[in-house]
């Protein structure tokens, strides 16, 4: 295994870091409003304020990671995707401010229009994550200099928005299942229901989704196809998926957490592997696709670059496990609570 490999895993894993812990922070924001009482809506809100913002440490490491391994990748993806990013980058910033403003004034229309905030600003970035994925599955229109020749409009159309509200299920029920680990009494009997109607809403969309990549994006099979046994990924994303709603039931909210990340581990693994070895693929002319190596630092970039990672990543590692570890348990609303 060569750096450049070893760099697109490492990207990958922080990407995926990312989405198993930001995405239920998203999802019980998309599933916030929901609920209707203030207090009900304070649990939700204090079962993730102490952790949201150590989650997106992953997306910026990632960032970062890309930006030192694959310089030409994020040149052109964020230079294509900017309004999208932008957009994105205006979502996570307004629903942060929504947490900690929602409990500033106790006037009803303020707590209600923060409530609408933060609710709306989760929802769109699932969305956007969602299309800026299925657009890198689909391909972009890339001209011979890894430049985009397309438009934000280029980067809207069925497919990834298809991907896109895979995302945001895929969020809320992974969202509905971290509820149910953080809560109690009535309002954990609320969630449970969550559970069962966000699954549907995924199972829906996961399925449509399979059938579009396979006929409309064929060349993500590709690896599939050369390496059979890559299908055990899949065939672990289904039992992961299928046992959250047996731990549910018998009610081991802990082990149906666990298989929700698992699920989504393995989806995100599915995903590097149906990439690999692109980041970026061209389309209609994939001759033009930005891979590991015509888009990677030089390898002594990679090997120093490497170093660094080493020291890094267990420090991220630490940081993630501690915040976890202090503030397990069930919420309880305290005065210094939001």
């Amino acid at each position: 295994m060569d750096l450049n490999t070893l760099w697109f895993l490492l990207v990958g894993i922080l990407m995926t870091g990312y989405a198993v812990l930001d995405g239920f922070d998203l999802g019980v924001g998309a599933l916030h409003l929901f609920t209707k009482s203030d207090r009900n809506r304070r649990i939700l809100l204090n079962s993730i304020g102490p952790v949201w913002d150590g989650n997106e440490v992953w997306l910026v490491t990632g960032g970062g990671a890309l930006f030192a391994a694959f310089p030409d990748v994020y040149a052109t993806v964020f230079s294509g995707f900017y309004m999208a990013f932008m957009l994105l980058l205006f979502c996570l910033i307004f629903r942060a401010v929504a947490i900690e403003f929602r409990s500033k004034q106790p006037m009803k229309w303020w707590k209600d229009v923060w409530d609408f905030s933060f609710s709306v600003s989760s929802i769109l970035s699932s969305l956007i994550i969602g299309i800026a994925l299925g657009n890198l599955a689909w391909g972009i229109p890339l001209g011979p200099d890894k430049e985009f020749t397309g438009n934000f409009f280029t980067l809207i159309h069925p497919y990834s928005l298809l991907i896109g509200v895979l995302v945001l299920s895929l969020f809320m029920m992974h969202g509905a299942i971290y509820g149910v680990l953080k809560t109690e009494g009535e309002l954990q009997r609320q969630i449970k229901g969550w559970i069962k109607s966000t699954m549907i809403f995924f199972m829906v969309t996961y399925a449509l989704a399979t059938v579009a990549t396979l006929l409309y994006a064929p060349q993500m099979s590709d690896v599939l196809k050369r390496s059979p046994v890559f299908f055990m990924v899949p065939l672990f994303n289904i039992l992961a998926i299928a046992n959250i709603p047996r731990e549910i039931s018998k009610g081991n909210d802990f082990k149906a957490f666990l298989s929700s990340c698992l699920a989504m581990v393995t989806l995100m693994a599915l995903f590097g592997i149906d990439m690999y070895p692109n980041l970026v693929y061209s389309r209609p002319f994939s001759e033009f696709s930005l891979t590991i190596y015509n888009s990677a630092s030089s390898q002594k970039t990679l090997q120093i670059m490497g170093l660094i990672a080493l020291l890094g990543m267990p420090l991220v590692m630490a940081y993630t496990v501690s915040i976890y570890w202090i503030f397990r348990g069930k919420v309880k609303l305290e005065e210094s609570s939001y």
